[in-house]
């Protein structure tokens, strides 16, 4: 679930810093940049681990903050697929689960990958799986707010960079296309006994 990235930047420190240690300046500069940020086939990045090595400053004309290369390791959430993970139902809609794991929110269990049967219920926006037994089919809500368990199955990277104009529907503004997609996707599965939510199994 959480992975050492090995990662490399350059870090600009404006001059009113020069009074504090290096590596501290840096470690900031660093933490403020990528923490809580999703980096693009990496994942979504969490606190700087270690810096592995620092480079020679140098400035540039004109500009008095120092320029320093450095190599340092990140620590990242980025499952791997087949990972078994556990979160909460953030929200339900025709298309599947919305799953959340309190930092990261774009966990997606579409509906295909719900125990089967399962029904979508307008009354309460719910899904709801339809539970065969002898004595007869039982209705397993998932309710919002649950824990569930699920398996990862897919993860999806969008660059999300300023598009050009050709990209982009001519009835829909920018923003709009832009709102309705994530950086870093996790698509989940709970078709496998023992999957779902945890409430089923406690038995």
């Amino acid at each position: 679930m959480f992975v050492l990235a090995e990662m490399k930047d350059t870090v600009r420190i404006k001059p009113w810093h020069f009074g504090v240690d290096l590596r501290e300046a840096i470690t900031t500069k660093l933490n403020k940049k990528l923490a809580n940020k999703v980096v693009h086939n990496v994942g979504l990045c969490l606190f700087l681990h270690d810096i592995t090595s620092i480079g020679d400053s140098y400035l540039f004309p004109g500009d008095g903050s120092s320029h320093t290369p450095v190599h340092f390791r990140f620590v990242v959430f980025r499952p791997f697929i087949d990972e078994i993970l556990t979160g909460r139902i953030r929200s339900c809609n025709h298309e599947g689960l919305q799953v959340s794991m309190e930092f990261f929110d774009d966990i997606v269990i579409p509906y295909e990958y719900l125990q089967q049967p399962s029904k979508f219920d307008e009354d309460e926006q719910l899904w709801v799986w339809e539970y065969a037994t002898e004595e007869g089919t039982h209705d397993m809500f998932m309710d919002v707010n649950e824990e569930i368990r699920f398996r990862v199955v897919d993860e999806i990277f969008n660059d999300l960079s300023p598009a050009g104009p050709e990209m982009l529907s001519e009835k829909k503004p920018a923003d709009e296309v832009e709102n309705k997609r994530s950086p870093f996707t996790i698509t989940g599965s709970i078709t496998e006994p023992g999957l779902g939510l945890k409430s089923w199994w406690s038995g």
